[in-house]
């Protein structure tokens, strides 16, 4: 068994190895706690017969452990002064594919098929860079990938955000946009004593395990997603006053924006967090004759 790469000791060891240093640009902050990895791993529920996607590998952490119960693991690294990291701390196991690309530009379907051809179950599993993280989910849940979902790291107030309830303070349109494709769980805090080097602030790992179907049928997808957008452009107001203003030509459309609310079933003095996605799904249907 290779001594694992998430302790201090060993990281500190593998930067001196290769001369590097952390890039707070890319929002490096290398993980220290096997345990932690273990945990992590364990929520994607992996077997010899599953693939994971992993971004950002670092020095190859995390990828350790998805390697030891994956069948194959595709990274993606943005860093070039990482590929000969990996090559190196990533040597005992060869199951692993490093390809060196920007996660936000890469043809992640075309990476897929060629890399992780006769994987049915593909999970995404991940220490997201905290400055992109919303970007990265959206990008692989609306590219439709073959995927069965994905566990990652975050910010723990992004986290909070994306698993919300209606009614509460973290609930938005980001709650609203994952959870309509996925269902979104809190697994667990991580401490910020697990990184280095600590960042500012407590992360946290959710799970996100794909809808079969949306949670709701809806006329328009891209008209959804900008009437819940619009519900929270400023959360004191009623959602009435809202869409007004977020809407095109919203406040000449008073009338017709009131009687979609009516048709709707929706106070019009409600405020957009109190909305469930089922009732976001039904208003923005009676909305969307209006606006089109």
């Amino acid at each position: 068994m290779t001594k694992d790469i998430a302790t201090p000791i060993r990281t500190q060891e593998i930067m001196a190895k290769h001369g590097l240093t952390f890039k707070k640009s890319l929002g490096q902050n290398f993980l220290i706690d096997p345990n932690i990895l273990r945990k992590i791993v364990s929520q994607a529920g992996l077997t010899k017969d599953s693939a994971a996607i992993e971004i950002g590998p670092g020095i190859g952490a995390l990828t350790e452990h998805l390697a030891r119960d994956a069948g194959k693991v595709l990274a993606f690294e943005i860093d070039q002064r990482l590929l000969p990291v990996l090559a190196d701390t990533l040597s005992p196991y060869d199951n692993v594919k490093v390809i060196h690309s920007d996660i936000l530009k890469a043809d992640v379907e075309r990476a897929i098929q060629e890399e992780l051809a006769g994987f049915d179950d593909i999970m995404v599993v991940a220490n997201l860079p905290y400055y992109v993280t919303t970007p990265i989910i959206l990008k692989l849940l609306l590219e439709k990938l073959p995927i069965r979902g994905m566990v990652v790291m975050l910010q723990k107030e992004v986290a909070e955000r994306i698993t919300a309830k209606p009614g509460t303070k973290a609930y938005g349109s980001l709650s609203i946009a994952i959870q309509y494709y996925t269902e979104a769980d809190y697994a667990m805090t991580v401490p910020k004593s697990v990184f280095m080097p600590q960042p500012n602030v407590d992360s946290a790992v959710i799970r996100m395990i794909k809808r079969t179907e949306p949670i709701v049928q809806v006329i328009d997808e891209d008209f959804f997603f900008s009437v819940t957008r619009g519900s929270f452009v400023q959360r004191r107001k009623t959602i009435l006053n809202n869409l007004q203003s977020a809407m095109p030509n919203g406040k000449a459309k008073k009338d017709l924006i009131l009687q979609a609310l009516e048709e709707a079933g929706i106070d019009p003095a409600r405020r957009g967090e109190t909305l469930s996605i089922k009732e976001f799904g039904l208003l923005s249907d009676k909305l969307y004759p209006h606006f089109h």
